[in-house]
């Protein structure tokens, strides 16, 4: 069963990698290598002079100047640790893990936090560069200390630039695998930077209600709230414009429409206590959220890149999409795992389509559930259609079976599995975990019509008889489809619009502590 973390630790195993064998002919990501305007000119005297003037006004880490400088050589002289105006994730990571480095004297260690600081007043992108570069060796050097090997600090620099184009390679040799992986990733990215551009504003304030206890806010309301409301919306792209009014008109509520959207609530009108709440998430949460989904990316994105037919399931946003050729053939609504019964987050392959299924009970529901009911009332496997085959219990085809009228089937360890349900009512709530662990899909008939367009035996007609609810009918599929059960707690929709859903499993806590593990400390 594939999983998707085999990331665990990716940053600390990948940032100095144990052999130093990269050459120049070493893969580069063109979105990850420097593309920005160049730290100094190509003249060599210029560039001398220029760096002359850094080492002297940075005069402790002149120690550092030749490998500094040997980093810029080898990238035609751009920045390292910038995208655009803004330091990098990679920049990010250099110094969360440099700080958090037992020993490690960091030089200049106020001008480079004042980098990460949103108050503090910046340096030249020259200067900040070269900074991070000297703390890059720096740190280099030190976890590198007890190596008899000679080090070449602009090969593992290479490394880690290129991690994710590295790891997909060895996947795949086909060059192709590797875009779709940097579409989702790159697409957060952007948000990202964008988010960093607000944070340096300082424009994001907390709501604060005017009403307390807090009332819910429908259209037409008046208040002070509706205002700070409609400014959040201004700064998240919402709105095209901020009226500072108060009133809550046609405009804000085609905002807050667009914002429930795209965020996974239900799709009205009304400001909820819990809406305010998520939108005074701290923007410095919302950017370590799109941190880690960037992350998350690099850990399924080849494998749904070489696949022209896949399911994908994400669970925090809710919901499934089909996607064949390239192209989104639907979307649908599902609920997912409880809390104490999750659903299993892996790679399968779809194989078989059932129609108007049994449901053998599994032996856990039976013992925690069923017994104490039949105990109650004799009549209770009859009343809900349901017999004992075998020693075991299952739900006859109909209707009101708990799988529904189709059920599609994937092997795996936890014999879960996509179907069918008669609880439709269940789709109308925003936080979705009900079940025991399968997915339940709120337009099932319609995924099985599309996976099946392609057998020209299965026509509507034969569907729909098929979904009767009479007898069980089986079909294996000639070609397997592969489905992916993930876990984003970010991402950018096909019309370029981030949505942020919760954790429900709490697993961003997991990711976060597995990427930047904290220093521990042994008691004497």
């Amino acid at each position: 069963m594939k999983t998707l973390y085999p990331i665990t630790l990716i940053l600390s195993l990948s940032f100095f990698v144990s052999s130093f064998n990269t050459t120049e002919n070493d893969l580069v990501s063109s979105k990850k290598t420097a593309t920005a305007a160049p730290v100094y000119n190509s003249d060599s005297d210029n560039v001398d002079a220029l760096s002359n003037d850094f080492f002297k006004r940075y005069s402790d880490l002149k120690k550092y100047k030749s490998d500094v400088m040997s980093l810029y050589k080898n990238r035609a002289l751009g920045t390292i640790w910038f995208d655009e105006e803004d330091i990098n994730e990679f920049g990010s990571v250099l110094y969360e893990k440099a700080k958090k480095t037992n020993d490690l004297v960091i030089p200049y260690q106020k001008e480079i936090d004042d980098l990460f600081s949103t108050s503090a007043t910046k340096l030249s992108k020259t200067d900040a560069d070269m900074l991070l570069s000297s703390l890059y060796i720096a740190y280099a050097k030190k976890s590198n200390s007890d190596t008899k090997k000679k080090v070449s600090y602009d090969a593992m620099l290479k490394d880690f630039l290129n991690y994710s184009t590295i790891e997909e390679a060895t996947a795949s040799t086909n060059t192709a695998d590797v875009k779709v992986a940097y579409d989702q990733y790159y697409k957060l990215q952007d948000v990202l930077k964008k988010y960093k551009k607000i944070d340096r504003s300082n424009k994001w304030k907390a709501i604060v209600p005017e009403e307390t206890p807090y009332k819910d806010l429908r259209p037409d309301a008046v208040s002070n709230t509706i205002a700070q409301v409609r400014t959040r919306l201004y700064l998240l792209g919402d709105l095209k414009h901020d009226s500072k009014s108060d009133v809550y008109d046609r405009e804000l509520m085609d905002a807050v429409m667009k914002y429930k959207v795209r965020n996974g609530f239900k799709p009205n009108y009304i400001l909820a206590e819990e809406h305010i709440k998520e939108m005074n998430v701290p923007i410095a949460d919302k950017m370590e959220t799109l941190k880690l989904n960037m992350e998350r990316c690099r850990a399924i994105s080849a494998q749904i890149a070489a696949s022209d037919e896949y399911v994908l399931v994400n669970v925090p946003s809710y919901e499934l999409i089909y996607v064949k050729n390239g192209k989104v053939q639907m979307t649908s609504s599902v609920f997912v795992g409880a809390p104490l019964t999750k659903t299993t987050i892996f790679n399968g392959e779809i194989d078989r389509i059932v129609f108007s299924p049994y449901w053998t009970v599994p032996q856990s529901i039976v013992n925690n559930e069923l017994k104490g009911k039949i105990a109650e009332n004799k009549n209770y496997l009859a009343e809900k259609n349901m017999e004992i085959v075998n020693g075991q219990v299952r739900q006859k085809p109909g209707p009101d079976n708990s799988l529904g009228l189709v059920k599609f089937m994937f092997p795996n360890p936890d014999d879960i599995y996509m179907h069918d349900t008669p609880s439709k009512t269940l789709f109308d709530f925003e936080k979705r975990t009900f079940s025991h662990g399968c997915i339940n899909v709120k337009m099932a008939k319609e995924l099985a019509v599309a996976m099946l367009k392609d057998y020209p035996e299965w026509t509507p007609a034969k569907i729909d008889k098929a979904m009767e609810g009479k007898t069980e009918n089986s079909f294996k599929l000639a070609k397997k489809v592969p489905i992916y059960i993930t876990y984003f707690t970010s991402l950018v929709n096909e019309n370029g619009e981030i949505g942020f859903f919760q954790d429900v499993y709490e697993k961003d806590n997991e990711l976060n502590k597995a990427l930047s593990p904290q220093t521990e400390i042994v008691a004497n």
